[in-house]
């Protein structure tokens, strides 16, 4: 059984599409199936991150969400023999989702909006606190329904270090820095000079920067300028276990919240997107995160006054980490591998499963 992952990453759209399709066709792997991409673009660092994982990679040359992208997403689907097709994106009008809908494989969609319009997927996933609350049964009355923090996909090596023991919260020095696969607003190098020579003694910034970053060079120069207090680490396969040794995390809200949220590590969470502003805020509602706006004049140093004034405050934070208890529980991944799984087994043309969790027979991937 072969799922196919259309998902795109660049310097505009991101890496978090990529990464939670990546955190499903691992859970697929696990289950004894087969994960391939598609993708229209996709920086090198990333498909070789794919590549790494045992992934098929094809590259689409068309315009994400066009007629030519749709005619190409559906031929590499029936070339591969998949069973099913996972997608993630914004760029894909309803109309293309129609289209390969008509396919008549098993759709699930990832979706962060829960507007109510046709997604045209017989599965739907968005694991925000108040998704269940969303409209989608408006415009998607026979989709099944994959819906809050129990189906929040983390990737195998961000499970592995939620399940292991890790220091406690105070005695942990390094505090983790990362504004996703690509930050868009460029905001690493400036929050590392703001932040770096603030710190207390002993205490070490770890920069995690994503493959598709524009201003890598700038990061580097950064970085370099104030070793003694950076460690930059670049495209990094270990980014649970910066998570799970950091007192602390700066983070872009978006997919790493996900991870932060089952590590158990407080953070100070920055929208870089109009569309994470919601979702953050119901994260800090829980009261296991600080927020700032990133897209607001002056968010840098709004962002390392935050956090310096959490790592002072080594109560608050253990009180923060303490909200995360049972939030996210690392396993939906693997939920949503089995809801595919299940999809597949009971009909071709995927029909949606009566509500529940789901957990299909692993034999409808072992075949």
């Amino acid at each position: 059984m072969r799922v196919l992952f259309r998902a795109d990453a660049g310097a505009s759209i991101g890496a978090g599409h990529v990464m939670r399709c990546l955190a499903v066709a691992e859970a697929v792997q696990e289950l004894g199936g087969d994960g391939l991409f598609a993708a229209a673009s996709l920086p090198p660092a990333l498909e070789k991150r794919l590549r790494a994982a045992g992934m098929t990679v094809h590259q689409i040359d068309a315009a994400i969400g066009s007629a030519a992208d749709l005619a190409a997403t559906r031929a590499i689907a029936t070339e591969a023999d998949a069973g099913a097709i996972v997608l993630d994106g914004y760029g894909f009008p309803e109309g293309w989702r129609a289209g390969l809908a008509e396919t008549g494989l098993c759709i699930l969609a990832f979706d962060d909006a829960g507007t109510g319009e046709p997604i045209h997927a017989g599965l739907i996933v968005n694991a925000a606190p108040d998704a269940a609350s969303l409209p989608y049964r408006k415009g998607n009355p026979d989709a099944r329904l994959l819906l809050g923090p129990a189906y929040a996909p983390l990737r195998r090596e961000v499970r592995e270090a939620a399940a292991a023991a890790k220091p406690p919260l105070e005695e942990r020095r390094g505090l983790l820095v990362t504004f996703g696969g690509s930050d868009p607003l460029g905001l690493t190098a400036p929050v590392i000079e703001r932040l770096a020579p603030r710190l207390p003694t002993g205490v070490w910034l770890d920069v995690a920067v994503g493959g598709a970053v524009r201003d890598a060079a700038t990061v580097e120069a950064a970085a370099g300028r104030l070793k003694d207090s950076v460690r930059l680490h670049r495209d990094t396969p270990r980014m649970g276990h910066l998570m799970a040794h950091a007192g602390l995390a700066v983070s872009a809200a978006g997919t790493t919240t996900g991870e932060l949220a089952a590590i158990g590590t407080p953070a100070v969470l920055v929208t870089i997107a109009d569309n994470q502003l919601e979702a953050a805020r119901q994260s800090e509602a829980l009261g296991w995160c600080a927020l700032v706006a990133g897209q607001t004049e002056g968010a840098p140093e709004r962002i390392a006054d935050v956090a310096l004034e959490l790592w002072a405050d080594p109560a608050r934070r253990r009180t923060m980490a303490g909200k995360l208890a049972g939030i996210v529980d690392g396993q939906g991944a693997l939920r949503i591998a089995r809801a595919l799984a299940e999809a597949v087994t009971m009909a071709s043309d995927c029909p949606s499963p009566a509500p529940g969790e789901g957990g299909g027979p692993r034999e409808a991937w072992e075949g």
